[in-house]
């Protein structure tokens, strides 16, 4: 069992940035891709970016050039850098892990972001 622990949420205004991180119980492996989806009240959960083991990334199409993942091996700790922040990005992040780009049965609890216009 694996447990994922996110943090960083909060309240910004609209342009603002936040930085999320998300760290695990246990070793990240090189086979391991850690991903960040979000679920606004009344919708789907989103995919929203993701990092492979050999730092090979993709993101959904709404935050492309908005958005970076990074990972930290050494802690065990993947990131989410959000910048420019819109109010359609409020929403509860969630921090998966699964084997490279697909998505695992790993979940953390989740942090809230709320974007304010």
């Amino acid at each position: 069992q694996v447990q994922l622990v996110e943090s960083g949420g909060g309240l910004v205004q609209a342009g603002g940035s936040l930085r999320l991180s998300c760290t695990a119980s246990r070793r990240m492996f090189t086979s391991n891709g850690m991903g960040w989806y979000r679920q606004a009240p009344g919708n789907q959960r989103e995919f929203v970016a993701v990092i492979t083991g050999d730092d090979r990334t993709k993101y959904g199409d709404s935050v492309k050039g908005r958005f970076v993942v990074s990972r930290n091996n050494a802690k065990d700790t993947v990131y989410l850098q959000m910048n420019s922040l819109k109010p359609e990005d409020t929403g509860v992040y969630y921090c998966n892990m699964g084997l490279g780009v697909q998505i695992g049965r790993y979940w953390g609890q989740g942090t809230q972001v709320t974007v304010s216009s």
